[in-house]
């Protein structure tokens, strides 16, 4: 059983592109080969070899694994024991990084789903809203959510975490703050003490994985979220400025002319002309 679900321009965020349940046949294989979007099996039960990233592994009932887009990745069913798993296919702006809270990646795509037949009970669940009418991506889109929460939390009871998931988990959670706070008086400080490491430490971290350092990613951040206003509403620059985070006007103007190449208001009459 599978489904395949049409694009919806509406949830950028994270959507549901696929999701599915087999049996599988002795040595049945998939790949190598790539994808253009996240892929998250969960074995039920059986046995089957996964590679990716030039990396080999055996994985049985209770373990899942993560297919990352563009990556080559090959995965085989046992000959004797063949696996029984349930998937789901998935893209958004915000996948990597709700990844990342279950450090997860192309270098660490292997974890434990625990209770397998909870997930095998999530996409019964998501079958059954093909009787929905109206509301129907957005019952997806939340029992997504909720499968990756589940994935999350049953990381979360590892005994440690291995130094790239660190990494990745400190940065997830920096970016989530941002996104979720950009409007507030969020200084690096403020963050620092909220993940719980030493400013000059976790910069270094989030330098290193997302190329920027975390005031420029705040400021980049604060700048798109005011470029969609400008576009979408009919606010003030003042107000658009106050949205962001910013008291000042005239400050918010320069940071915004530096990072987006117009001021306020030529940004908004461009885009109004479609230029």
């Amino acid at each position: 059983m599978f489904e395949f679900l049409p694009p919806n321009l509406h949830q950028l965020d994270l959507h549901l592109i696929q999701f599915g349940m087999e049996q599988c046949e002795p040595n049945h294989t998939v790949g190598p080969g790539v994808r253009d979007y996240y892929k998250i099996h969960c074995i039920l039960e059986g046995e089957g070899d996964f590679e990716i990233a030039g990396n080999a592994y055996r994985l049985g009932p209770g373990d899942g694994f993560l297919i990352t887009p563009g990556e080559v990745a090959r995965y085989a069913a046992d000959g004797t024991r063949p696996w029984r798993y349930c998937w789901i296919g998935f893209d958004g702006i915000k996948a990597a990084t709700l990844l990342g809270q279950a450090g997860l990646s192309h270098e660490s795509p292997v974890f434990s789903a625990a209770d397998a037949a909870y997930y095998e009970g999530m996409i019964e669940r998501m079958e059954r809203t093909g009787s929905m009418k109206a509301g129907r991506v957005i019952r997806l889109t939340g029992l997504l959510y909720e499968w990756l929460s589940a994935i999350v939390e049953a990381q979360a009871g590892e005994p440690a975490f291995s130094e790239p998931r660190s990494r990745d988990r400190y940065v997830a959670q920096v970016v989530h703050l941002i996104e979720t706070n950009y409007a507030s008086r969020l200084a690096v400080a403020d963050i620092a003490r909220f993940v719980g490491l030493q400013r000059s430490y976790l910069n270094a971290l989030f330098q290193e994985v997302m190329g920027c350092s975390i005031q420029q990613h705040l400021i980049a951040y604060r700048m798109r979220r005011a470029g969609d206003l400008l576009v979408t509403t009919q606010l003030s620059v003042g107000d658009i400025a106050r949205s962001v985070g910013y008291d000042d006007p005239l400050l918010f103007s320069k940071m915004f002319r530096k990072t987006m190449g117009a001021s306020p208001t030529d940004y908004r009459a461009r885009s109004s002309h479609g230029g």
